[in-house]
Parts: structure tokens; C-alpha cells; sequence
């Protein structure tokens, strides 16, 4: 009987301790596909970077979902625990998220294979939405230190859904899903400030989660945008609330600075793309040179951030600084 090698068994082990928290990186690089493409009308030249970024992250999508397929059928218990896990359960949606912003980022050159992903995606998302707020809801013992922003995203993800939804066709199913994740966003949004106010700080590995709070009212404002055609008082106050929640975690950036590296600090990209989506989105429908600056400043600091992201990941994985046991 052939043996396994050592070096083959040990790679195979460590798949045990490969976390869901690295869909999150997809969402950053194709958030930033996103961005840049919204800055196309701007500079000529961010097209060309969008598409470069896209088929990074379409690669690194391949590579990360393979992975963690591997890691289902290897070590399907460790899967299993992830998802009992009272924080890592709300990452488990950044995996349809991704497929819902990758569905996004191809319908500008390949409406056709734009839809079958976001159709796929949809229907994950639905059902990963159901299955972590029954959770949420469930007999388990969640305690208030375990909630985070990071909560906030299977209510990002359905309001994702409208983003290509509209585009495609399917007008009322992102009224569905948009509606879904405005009413949990505004649950979440009054939970998760009693927490940060009343109880003790998030944990400095999970403290960059903070930066998720701009991404809600950020990406819902696209969405609605894109649902209603036009800014009306309530898209005025979605994109005013995500510039105030900017502003508050532009106060905590020293004290981000100061954090060793997690794949938690990924949660920086989403949002600030989102902003950047968000900001170009009103400054061409409402013809305000002030938002598209802000646009501009936010994409350069977005571009840095996800630079950074991928420099220093690559190093922690050359480091055997992740996928170890916690």
C-alpha cells in the first residue's frame, strides 16, 4: 500500500486551519474591479487597470474556493466547527458575496456570463442569509463580546444583489433581497453600537472589522440607485450616513496602525470601495465636482490599502504566519 509522503500529509493537515475569513479577500479585489471601473469615465486608464483587476481576483477566486474544497473534503469537521464558531459564521456569506460582486464586475463586458453567476449567487446568498440568522436565533449561547461588524455582512450581501440585479432583469428579487438587508443592517447597526459603547472593546485582532460600517449604507445607496434611477432625500441620507461612518473610522486609523496583521484587516477594502462606487455614482448624477474628488481620494487610498493587503498576506503565507491553529 502506497504511503502518503510527510510534506503531502502535512499540507493536507494544515488544510484543517485554512479560514473562510480569506473569501474576504475576493471581496476586496473585486470591490476594487469596481471601483476602478467606476473611475473609467474619470481616467481612461482605470479600465484598464478594472480588467487587470478583475482577472486577479477571478484567479484568486479559483485558487481560494479549490482550497477550501479541499479543506470540505479533507476535514469536513473543521468546516463544521468554522461554522458553529459564534464569528466566523458571518464570513461564510463572503462567499456568495464574491460571487454576486464577480457577477457584477463581468456584466460590463460579458452580460451572458454575468448572469449564471449571479443566479448562483442569489440563491447561496438567500440561503446563507436564512441559515445564519436562524442561527443567530438558534438555541446556541452567543455572548455580547462575540458580536462585531463583522455581523454586518450577510446584510451587505443582500443588498449586493440589486448592483447587476436590475441590470439583468430581475427587478423584484433585488427589491427582495435589498429590503432584506436594509431591515438587519438597521437590527444589526442598534446591537452592534451597544456593544461597542457598553461592553468591553472588539479584540485587537478583529478591530479592523470596524471599517465594515461604512459599507451598508455605502453599497445601499448604489442599489437604491440603481432600483429607483435617480437621488431622492432617502439616497441622500444613505450616502451621508456612510460618509459619517467614514469620518469615525478615519479617528480610529492611528490606533489601526498600531495592529499586528490578520486577515481581518482585509475588511478595510470592501468598504472603501464601496465608498468609492458611491462617490462617483453621486458626483456623475448630481454633476458635484466635490464627490468625485472625494471619489478620487478615496480609489488612491483604496488602491494603496489592497496593495498593501496583497504585499503583506503574501508574506504572512511565506511566513507560516496563517492557516495555523488558533
Amino acid at each position: 500500500m502506497t504511503q502518503t509522503p510527510p510534506d503531502t500529509e502535512q499540507a493536507f493537515s494544515r488544510l484543517a486551519h485554512f479560514p473562510v475569513t480569506f473569501f474576504a479577500v475576493l471581496m476586496g479585489l473585486f470591490g476594487l474591479a469596481l471601483a476602478l471601473h467606476a473611475a473609467a469615465d474619470s481616467f481612461a486608464i482605470a479600465e484598464i487597470a478594472a480588467r487587470a483587476v478583475l482577472w486577479l481576483g477571478l484567479g484568486c477566486f479559483a485558487v481560494i474556493s479549490a482550497v477550501y474544497l479541499g479543506k470540505l473534503i479533507r476535514h469536513p469537521a473543521a468546516v463544521s466547527a468554522e461554522w458553529h464558531h459564534p464569528v466566523r459564521l458571518a464570513f461564510f456569506p463572503t462567499i456568495t458575496i464574491s460571487l454576486l460582486l464577480m457577477a457584477t464586475a463581468i456584466h460590463g463586458y460579458r452580460p451572458d456570463l454575468a448572469l449564471p453567476i449571479w443566479l448562483v449567487g442569489v440563491a447561496g446568498q438567500g440561503v446563507l442569509t436564512v441559515a445564519v440568522i436562524s442561527g443567530w436565533i438558534s438555541h446556541r449561547a452567543f455572548e455580547v463580546g462575540h458580536l462585531t461588524p463583522a455581523w454586518f455582512i450577510p446584510a451587505v450581501g443582500n443588498v449586493i444583489v440589486p448592483l447587476a440585479g436590475v441590470s439583468l432583469g430581475w427587478v423584484e428579487i433585488s427589491w427582495l433581497f435589498f429590503s432584506a438587508g436594509m431591515i438587519f443592517w438597521l437590527i444589526l447597526l442598534v446591537l452592534v453600537f451597544n456593544r461597542l459603547i457598553f461592553h468591553a472593546p472588539i479584540p485587537a485582532r478583529l478591530f479592523p472589522t470596524l471599517v465594515i460600517l461604512i459599507a451598508p449604507p455605502a453599497v445601499a445607496f448604489v442599489s437604491y440607485m440603481r432600483l429607483v434611477g435617480g437621488v431622492d432625500a432617502f439616497a441622500h441620507m444613505l450616502l451621508s450616513g456612510a460618509y459619517v461612518f467614514a469620518i469615525l473610522v478615519l479617528v480610529q486609523v492611528p490606533k489601526l496602525m498600531r495592529l499586528p496583521f490578520a486577515l481581518s484587516w482585509w475588511a478595510l477594502s470592501f468598504p472603501l470601495a464601496a465608498l468609492t462606487v458611491a462617490s462617483f455614482v453621486y458626483g456623475r448624477a448630481q454633476d458635484s465636482s466635490a464627490h468625485l474628488v472625494i471619489g478620487v481620494l478615496v480609489l488612491v487610498t483604496l488602491s494603496l490599502v489592497v496593495l498593501g493587503l496583497l504585499w503583506r498576506t503574501g508574506l504572512a503565507i511565506m511566513r507560516d504566519e496563517i492557516c495555523r491553529p488558533e
